[in-house]
């Protein structure tokens, strides 16, 4: 069942912040980290000035 979950987390996109500050944390040291909110809330309005990936 651990399995399932963790399939189903990764396909929608579950630890996507984490990576997100991850990476920002390893290649930006100093940078600032946007909380998780701004970080979708950035990602889904970046998504939607540009659909070109999208199917609908």
């Amino acid at each position: 069942m651990h399995a399932i979950g963790w399939w189903f987390d990764s396909v929608l996109g579950g630890q996507d912040y984490q990576r997100y500050v991850a990476h920002l944390r390893r290649a930006h040291p100093g940078c600032e980290i946007p909380t998780e909110r701004e970080y979708w809330r950035n990602r889904h309005a970046d998504a939607d000035s540009n659909p070109t990936t999208r199917c609908c």
